[in-house]
């Protein structure tokens, strides 16, 4: 029998590239990658730390009387996807504690390294060892760990750049999470064997789905895929839901609107992933 706590998983950030803001962005959000995994009695798990995390950090802190302890799965280095460290505010607590799982870099150095060279001056004020709360870092490639009653697998998918997507499986519950995935140019839909491990069967994927079928066709090598791509592999690995995530920062609320009639594709739900919505599994 599998575990019969709710899992709670919600939208804090769900734009690509670079957060926006005004009145076209206020319905689904200007804030880029941040998705987080809550089930009661575990430690909370986040899958990237865009800017969307400030607000979970705020949310957290009001919400919660413990200091945090959480896991954070990060697909990788672009700044859409880490910007909000340094603004997470429960890390300015000295009892706070987050471990954090990242790529392994090309040139071998370790996830840490390449986190510590982007947080520090000039490009910041201060240094990672300047915040009061406890870092923990990881490399991680295609591998399989738990954290707590989590199991995770992780995948390098095609992006630019070491990039990762993650399986979250709790109890009879799975999530996949590939938020930057390049659509292959030759318009086959073929996929990586990774990118399969990942997203078969999963109870809810969130994908990349950031431009237009005209969008693609001139920005085709910059990294990223179209609705299509994202719905044809949730029906092909036979995902019960798939969230389209990572919309681009030009990407208006009614263009989204229209994205969302789109509710099924095959036996797949579609829905588009909105900042503040939380989903339970």
């Amino acid at each position: 029998m599998g575990d019969t706590k709710q899992v709670h998983v919600t939208f804090h950030g769900v734009r690509g590239s670079t957060p926006c803001d005004g009145p076209t962005t206020d319905r689904y959000g200007g804030n880029t990658a941040c998705v987080s995994v809550m089930v009661e009695g575990e430690r909370p798990v986040l899958l990237d730390l865009g800017t969307g995390l400030r607000y979970f950090g705020q949310q957290f802190i009001a919400q919660q009387s413990t200091t945090l302890d959480a896991v954070a799965l990060v697909s990788h280095l672009h700044w859409d996807h880490v910007q909000g460290l340094p603004f997470f505010a429960p890390m300015l607590r000295a009892d706070s504690r987050i471990e954090i799982y990242g790529p392994i870099q090309e040139d071998g150095s370790s996830f840490q390294s390449a986190m510590e060279s982007v947080i520090r001056p000039p490009t910041f004020p201060v240094t990672m060892d300047t915040f009061p709360g406890k870092f923990e870092f990881h490399d991680v490639a295609d591998n399989e760990f738990s954290i707590g009653n989590f199991r995770i697998m992780s995948r390098l998918v095609p992006h630019i750049g070491p990039t990762l997507g993650y399986r979250i499986e709790f109890g009879d519950v799975s999530i996949a999470y590939i938020p930057d995935h390049q659509q292959p140019y030759d318009g086959s839909f073929s996929l990586a064997d990774g990118v399969r491990d990942l997203a078969q069967d999963v109870d809810l994927l969130i994908h990349d789905s950031q431009y237009t079928e005209i969008e693609f066709a001139a920005r085709y090598n910059w990294g990223h895929c179209t609705t299509d791509f994202a719905t044809a592999i949730a029906n092909t690995c036979g995902a019960r839901k798939v969230a389209l995530f990572h919309h681009d920062p030009e990407r208006t609320d009614d263009q989204l609107d229209k994205v969302s009639q789109c509710s099924r594709v095959g036996d797949t739900e579609v829905f588009v992933a909105k900042e503040g919505v939380t989903i339970l599994l």
